[in-house]
């Protein structure tokens, strides 16, 4: 099935972009936009959660990018187990730089069709490295690591988190952070994350005290899976979702144009809504 990319109106995006009001994720100094783009589908379509669909072609792609861009959403969340995602984000987004702020993740890779993970300090190191040239930049707006579920064994057995901290220290990320599973894990991880990405929707709020200690702490929080893939309703998920005041952010992956600018619009009455 290929993804529809019908463009919206460019006055009605020109319309959106400008009442989209970023926000500070956390201590980071970093603004994003309410909704942000998950990049999966630009990249992977084997074994994924959501069902069957075709990878856009270049053309589409960079009308897609350009087209949310437009639409004030500038938070693009990748990672290296995104298949194609990153290098496709590089070819097209390359002369946007500014524009955009570029999330991606180590630890996990998917090669022929399956994933591996690896969370030695050497496998990070070269995943950024790889990831870097990939997005054509000089630095990653934000590093996460990218759990496989063993939360706690990443967290504990590894050197992972303090080898992100050196690769912040050297300036090839401006900020950290963890995309788990385990409640527990993710509370531990707000001792030194800057962000944190969590699961969250109206049918399961139970890290809303989470997210509740992640804002009195200054850890920016991004939403990950806020629509239950697909299950919940967009007005329903962003209304609830980006009403919380310790989110800075939710990510939807969506190959159609006009569902980017639907969820602008309903981020934008949220907002509305959260500063009330």
């Amino acid at each position: 099935m290929k993804p529809s990319l019908v463009t919206p109106h460019p006055t009605a995006r020109e319309q959106l972009a400008h009442f989209m009001l970023a926000r500070t994720l956390g201590k980071t100094g970093i603004s994003v936009s309410p909704i942000g783009f998950g990049a999966v589908k630009i990249g992977r379509n084997q074994k994924t959660k959501y069902g069957d669909f075709a990878i856009p072609n270049d053309h589409e792609l960079e009308q897609l990018l350009l087209g949310i861009l437009d639409l004030g959403i500038n938070l693009i969340d990748t990672a290296p187990a995104y298949g194609l995602s990153e290098s496709r984000i590089g070819n097209v987004l390359k002369k946007q730089r500014g524009r955009c702020v570029l999330s991606t993740k180590v630890g996990e890779t998917f090669v022929d069709g399956k994933s591996e993970y690896d969370f030695s300090s050497a496998a990070i190191e070269k995943s950024v490295s790889r990831s870097l040239r990939r997005l054509q930049t000089d630095y990653i707006d934000l590093l996460l690591l990218h759990s496989n579920g063993q939360d706690q064994k990443i967290l504990k057995q590894t050197d992972a988190v303090e080898t992100l901290e050196r690769i912040r220290h050297k300036g090839w990320t401006r900020a950290i952070g963890f995309s788990g599973y385990q409640q527990t894990a993710e509370i531990e991880c707000l001792n030194w994350a800057d962000v944190m990405m969590i699961e969250y929707h109206p049918e399961n709020t139970t890290r809303k005290p989470l997210i509740d200690q992640a804002q009195e702490l200054g850890v920016g929080v991004l939403v990950k899976k806020g629509l239950d893939c697909g299950r919940i309703a967009p007005a329903v998920a962003i209304d609830h979702i980006l009403r919380q005041r310790g989110v800075s952010s939710l990510v939807i992956g969506s190959l159609n144009l006009n569902h980017c600018a639907q969820n602008a619009a309903l981020a934008i009455t949220a907002n509305a809504k959260e500063s009330d």
